[in-house]
């Protein structure tokens, strides 16, 4: 099978005003991410009243056609936000902002060398990469890890086989609307094999530009350009990581924020819960010194759970502002509400 074009179909720079962004407007070429007439090819060659699944699959590959956006922001976008929401992952941040600064003002695509976020858990590694698809303008596909015990999560499953379907990399360059979109492999080394599968067998050619350009799903059997895709992959625990995965990704390893750090978080994320939120201009600007301190103890996950439900115990004994009592138990234990005594 012939490798699908490593260039765009079209030249032809247009923006993408729906793709959600806080730079400016993303600008975007078409690319073709997989071959129509390939598609047509396998589905006449289906026996008729067999294998529904793969014929509705192939036929939804027709009708919404092969090419995809592929997006990139107009310029440098402003990204002091994001330095200062993750201070724990500026070195990250920054090799993201040199290969912005490589492709803007030119037609080059935007590329990201894959990225292994390590650290401990709820340090934030996850609402990074959902900050970087944001960023970019382009989609966000996710695969818990930890759940996984077959390679085929990524990569598919023989339509032979009973309940079989597309892996997770086809779905989101077929169903969505980007041929660049950051891919989530949440928890890596968590992943466990079962028998002969391999989960990250799929991903030792994916993680390659060359061999992700012909990347063929188990289930479609038809190539998809891949070669686009943006990894963000995280992690725990290097040692459970097969080195084949570590050399193909840079590493950056993630420590918890300092308490300075920590504070500017809990914040921040006050701020952003009251302005999201009618409710939430019942509640002053900022909480008192005594309640910011004590959220900075907390890990950036849990800051978010622990604010919303300080606003509710807040409210529930009528009052519009949080205090210390409000604030869950930092040891799990029902924190006890306003009415009660």
């Amino acid at each position: 099978m012939s490798h699908l074009p490593s260039e765009s179909t079209s030249t032809d720079l247009v923006p993408v005003r729906h793709a959600p962004h806080r730079g400016g407007i993303p600008i975007a070429n078409m690319r073709r991410v997989y071959r129509c007439e390939e598609v047509e090819r396998r589905l006449t060659k289906l026996p008729p009243k067999e294998h529904e699944s793969l014929r509705s699959t192939y036929e939804r590959m027709l009708e919404k056609g092969a090419e995809r956006f592929q997006v990139k922001p107009s310029g440098l976008p402003a990204m002091d936000h994001l330095y200062e929401e993750l201070p724990n992952f500026h070195e990250a941040l920054d090799d993201i902002r040199r290969q912005l600064a490589l492709c803007q003002d030119s037609r080059d695509a935007l590329e990201i060398t894959p990225m292994l976020l390590l650290g401990p858990p709820g340090v934030g590694k996850t609402h990074f990469a959902r900050e970087v698809a944001q960023l970019l303008g382009t989609g966000m596909g996710f695969v818990s890890m930890s759940s996984l015990t077959a390679g085929w999560v990524l990569s598919g499953a023989s339509s032979q086989w009973k309940g079989a379907r597309p892996g997770k990399v086809f779905e989101t360059l077929v169903d969505g609307q980007y041929a660049n979109p950051v891919m989530v492999v949440d928890e890596i080394d968590k992943a466990r094999g079962e028998h002969a599968y391999d989960p990250l067998g799929a991903l030792y050619s994916l993680l390659e530009h060359d061999t992700a350009e012909s990347f063929i799903d188990e289930f479609a059997e038809v190539a998809v350009d891949a070669s686009q895709v943006i990894w963000v992959a995280t992690a725990n625990d290097e040692r459970a990581i097969p080195e084949p995965i570590l050399n193909r990704v840079n590493v950056y390893e993630v420590q918890m924020p300092d308490r300075d750090a920590a504070r500017i978080i809990a914040l921040r994320l006050y701020a952003g819960i009251r302005g999201h939120h009618h409710w939430g201009q019942r509640f002053a600007p900022e909480p008192a010194e005594s309640v910011l301190e004590q959220m900075a103890g907390l890990a950036p996950r849990e800051m978010r759970r622990a604010w919303m439900t300080a606003f509710g115990n807040a409210r529930l004994d009528g009052r519009d502002a949080i205090e210390l009592k409000d604030l869950p138990d930092p040891h799990g234990k029902r924190s006890p509400i306003g009415f009660m005594q």
